[in-house]
């Protein structure tokens, strides 16, 4: 509790999924917490940012915010995606530097790293080739971030950590299927078919490509551990050291929502990258995070909020 007491923090996307969890766990621990509404700040405009930072005067700033979705969102929005997440970022670090904010943290993606990187992928290999082609504008514009925040450390002495995020799930993820990831789009089909007395779903791609997924609560944790014990701009992977294909995410998925059906397979989509993993040593040795949630149980709360929240409102 001593580090985060009245602590002023900044945390951008505060009122999304994973920053949701955050603000939470801050606020058990007594941080004085802002979290920027883009009504009232849109982080794409200098502007809104110096006004931001002119009103809350943060200690330290946690850079959650980002346009983001899955593949099919990726396909449709490669020049949003850039350019609203290195804008935001770019000039978020440039005005913490200049306002004198003691740490500034940013949540990047297992995007950044190359199409074909060894598995499980190490932050070394992070420079090795190209992203996959599908969201490859949205893990650069996330990569660029890396250079800032060491350029920044080596030129001024400013103080940022950078984590590679592999993706999340849990309560109150996007279940929208225009834009949302595979596991809440997969809950939602078996779901609505199951509701619909449909015998069949359909999903995206040949189910051959792996993924590795966090838990949500595990990841505002490992945010937050970070956030406290971590002084160095050298990426560092957050997750959970698990592999699982496509194709048994789906089995899974079907098994604990009790959807019994056909699931088809739409080799006509692009299945993204073909696998994805990391190696998540570096966390434990630098601020002792562990992944706490089996992905059984992880998968079993989601399922049961979803059903709770918003299937039988």
């Amino acid at each position: 509790m001593s580090f985060w007491k009245n602590k002023r923090v900044l945390v951008t996307g505060g009122a999304g999924f994973l920053g949701s969890f955050v603000v939470e766990r801050m606020g058990r621990d007594k941080a004085v917490i802002f979290v920027p509404r883009f009504t009232d700040y849109d982080l794409r405009r200098l502007e809104d940012i110096k006004k931001m930072f002119d009103d809350f005067r943060p200690e330290m700033v946690i850079h959650l915010a980002a346009s983001v979705g899955g593949i099919g969102a990726n396909m449709k929005n490669p020049g949003k995606f850039f350019y609203d997440n290195i804008m935001m970022g770019v000039q978020l670090m440039e005005q913490a530097r200049l306002k004198g904010v003691g740490k500034f943290v940013t949540v990047g993606t297992i995007c950044s790293y190359p199409k074909f990187t060894p598995v499980p992928f190490k932050e070394e290999y992070l420079w090795n080739g190209y992203p996959e082609e599908t969201n490859a504008p949205y893990g650069l514009a996330k990569k660029m971030l890396i250079v800032q925040s060491q350029a920044y450390r080596q030129q001024y002495g400013f103080n940022s950590i950078n984590l590679l995020q592999v993706n999340l799930y849990g309560p109150r993820d996007n279940f929208d299927p225009e834009s949302s990831h595979v596991i809440p789009a997969l809950i939602k089909k078996c779901l609505d078919a199951i509701k619909n007395k449909e015998n069949k779903i359909t999903v995206w791609g040949t189910g051959k490509p792996t993924r590795e997924f966090l838990y949500v609560e595990d990841a505002a944790r490992g945010i937050l551990l970070a956030s406290e014990k971590c002084n160095k701009s050298e990426p560092i992977n957050l997750g959970s050291g698990f592999e699982i294909s496509i194709k048994d995410l789906a089995e899974l998925i079907a098994k604990y929502t009790g959807f019994k059906g056909k699931i088809i397979w739409d080799k006509t989509k692009p299945d993204g990258q073909p696998r994805r993993c990391l190696d998540v040593f570096r966390a434990k040795k630098e601020f002792g995070f562990q992944a706490q949630v089996t992905f059984e149980d992880g998968l079993k709360k989601t399922i049961d909020w979803y059903k709770s929240e918003v299937l039988n409102r």
